[in-house]
């Protein structure tokens, strides 16, 4: 991915003709109906669209598409990585009840449409009901780089939820041990008590009548922690039944990763990757009677 900050007031497709200038209007226009430009972490296809000082461009690579399941949008790829945005009821990596229909499959699938031995490594994931944006390694080596990486807290995550109510404080910070039960249910417990530390951030950025919007970042990554933190805060993730959630909005759990920052493990460039916030997520929270609760 390429990224430019602009200087000063024009149009996107000019800024693109400067930008790539060994490039045709055609060319760039093609680019913008690919999909592959973005203007402050949002996909923009109109080229007359006026930009202002300090917006952020971003160009990401031509990826080939062939055989990637729709359920999967290709934002980079290179001989180490590949970046996507995973749709939200797809797993990542295979269960015991499921091996076909998964990211990770589908991935390895598009590898070998492509004449590559290369297979997909796991370096992280998202839970089966979000969705958002992913890194994969195409090679061991890098898997271990990466998960190093998470190991030690050098990644750049952030996500948007909705929850049911507000939450007492505006912005915060939440803190405890982690530990899975039996039952695959994580939780967490006193005085550590053999459970993982989970820190998560998180600041409210809409407030409405029955459900709040939170950016949510993260400071360590185990597993359910931010449907953890938030139901044991008492404003379960609106869709989230597992965790307490009395309603569900959007027909799904209301938790996207938007943002994914982290140096490549290799070259070291930063690279950051963004997902628009689903449409679906948009004006659910200051919508109130429309939507009935469930059991009600």
């Amino acid at each position: 991915m390429v990224r430019t900050t602009i200087e000063d007031e024009t149009s996107l497709l000019a800024a693109l003709r400067v930008f790539f200038p060994e490039s045709s209007s055609t060319t760039v226009r093609k680019m913008l109906e690919s999909g592959r430009v973005r203007v402050n972490g949002e996909v923009e296809k109109k080229p007359n669209r006026a930009l202002l000082a300090g917006d952020v461009i971003d160009v990401g690579a031509r990826p080939t598409r062939r055989d990637l399941d729709p359920r999967l949008d290709l934002l980079y790829e290179d001989e180490d990585l590949l970046v996507v945005v995973k749709a939200a009821g797809l797993l990542t990596v295979a269960t015991p009840g499921e091996r076909e229909q998964t990211a990770q499959a589908f991935l390895n699938d598009y590898l070998r449409s492509r004449g590559s031995k290369e297979r997909i490594h796991v370096a992280h994931r998202l839970d089966r009901a979000s969705s958002g944006v992913l890194v994969f390694a195409k090679n061991f080596e890098t898997r271990e780089l990466l998960k190093d990486r998470f190991a030690a807290h050098d990644i750049e995550r952030v996500y948007i939820a909705i929850i049911e109510g507000t939450m007492e404080t505006r912005e915060g910070t939440i803190r405890s041990y982690l530990e899975e039960d039996r039952s695959l249910k994580v939780r967490s417990v006193p005085g550590g008590g053999g459970g993982k530390p989970a820190v998560t951030h998180y600041r409210t950025i809409e407030e409405g009548a029955r459900w709040s919007m939170l950016e949510v970042r993260l400071e360590t990554g185990r597993k359910n922690q931010i449907r953890v933190h938030l139901s044991e805060a008492g404003h379960p993730i609106a869709g989230d039944q597992t965790y307490g959630a009395a309603t569900d909005p959007i027909g799904r759990l209301a938790l996207h990763a938007m943002v994914l920052g982290f140096q490549h493990p290799h070259d070291g460039r930063r690279m950051v990757f963004t997902s628009p916030l689903p449409q679906s997520f948009r004006g659910v929270v200051k919508r109130t009677a429309s939507i009935p609760t469930p059991g009600a």
